[in-house]
């Protein structure tokens, strides 16, 4: 008879594992499995992770860890097994050659090949299969390449820093940071995650930002180097600016709209940058437009880092998912300072403290 506390253990240990998947398997999903024996109360034989997009997936891992102690132990893994060729083979094939006697599955794949598939095939051929423990965590932890199967489009994250009293830019002629260097440190590592950075033309213009990554730790952080998005309506980006100056060395797209000039265009283009024209009638319209565009590039994250307007617009038009905040406790209402956007109700999942600030993690409930 099965353990339930045991499936539950080794379902934690798939999903711990899983995750460190992220960052270098988008487009596919993270995904963890752990091989264990029933007999004694459950015990570990084999780990794996889906560790690099193409690279082998998570239960081919785990099952080559286990060797022959796989004949008649339990796979567990935190998303239904695959059922068609890929980049690699099915592994439901490899899970019924190493002789797997029950599969416990974290949740069902949406990937239309599979969707089902993989358990059915499992089944058909007498194994034992469950389904539904840590569901929702497994969920979570693919929420970005659920979204893009079903959606078309990428998983959104919204961030801002602020200040205590709920405004986003610093005083004329102050330090241009609000956060801690912990905080833009973690901000950094998330860059290095994710397919695209955005930004509207304001902040381009203030700021003259270089958006690229830069981890503390690039070993661990991915092998992305994201593409740089600026929002940017009438193709004001100067040619001088550090975007497009570094444009030929890490990719930069200019979204612009129908009334933008082509004597700029041209520029842009002529200089490195990618030039992505949408005839949508508002930036909300626009950026969805674009959303859309990026999920065909299989962008599985984008990261929006846009001033109040842009960040406004993103969230009335609803198409953020995730919202990363960053509190400083500082003022800075007295210097006439852009307020923070107003956001929809948020499910928070974490909240940590650092370099002094307030770092809030929260999904936005849908609803």
């Amino acid at each position: 008879m099965a353990d339930r506390a045991f499936d539950e253990v080794a379902m934690r240990r798939a999903l711990e594992l899983a995750s460190r998947g992220r960052g270098f398997v988008e487009p596919n999903p993270q995904v963890g499995a752990v091989v264990a024996r029933p007999e004694g109360g459950g015990r570990i034989v084999g780990e794996g992770w889906h560790e690099r997009f193409g690279g082998p997936h998570a239960e081919v891992m785990a099952l080559a860890a286990a060797g022959d102690a796989a004949r008649g132990a339990t796979l567990y893994v935190t998303l239904e097994p695959c059922c068609h060729h890929g980049k690699t083979p099915p592994c439901t094939d490899a899970i019924l050659a190493a002789g797997i006697a029950r599969v416990v599955v974290a949740a069902e794949d949406p990937f239309p090949a599979v969707a089902g598939g993989g358990i059915a095939a499992l089944g058909a051929a007498g194994v034992a299969v469950e389904i539904g423990p840590c569901r929702d965590a497994a969920i979570r932890l693919t929420a970005p390449f659920r979204t893009l199967v079903t959606t078309g489009r990428p998983w959104v994250i919204a961030k801002w820093a602020m200040s205590l009293d709920g405004h986003l830019a610093a005083a004329p002629g102050a330090d241009r940071w609000i956060s801690s260097p912990e905080s833009r440190a973690i901000v950094h590592d998330l860059r290095s995650r994710v397919d695209a950075i955005v930004v509207g033309i304001g902040t381009a213009l203030a700021d003259d930002p270089e958006l690229t990554a830069r981890p503390a730790d690039p070993a661990t952080a991915g092998p992305r180097r994201p593409l740089r998005i600026v929002l940017d309506r009438l193709a004001r980006l100067p040619l001088d600016s550090r975007l497009v100056r570094t444009a030929r060395e890490t990719p930069v797209l200019v979204a612009v709209g129908p009334e933008a000039p082509s004597a700029s265009t041209t520029a842009l283009a002529a200089a490195g940058v990618e030039v992505w024209a949408s005839t949508a009638p508002d930036q909300a319209a626009r950026f969805a437009a674009l959303l859309v565009e990026l999920g065909h590039r299989r962008c599985t994250n984008v990261l929006v880092e846009g001033g109040p307007t842009v960040l406004a617009s993103c969230f009335e038009a609803g198409l953020i998912d995730e919202v990363w905040t960053f509190v400083a406790p500082k003022a800075l209402a007295a210097h006439g300072t852009a307020p923070a956007p107003v956001v929809p109700p948020l499910e928070v999942e974490e909240t940590t403290l650092p370099g002094g600030d307030i770092l809030t993690k929260a999904l936005v409930r849908r609803g």
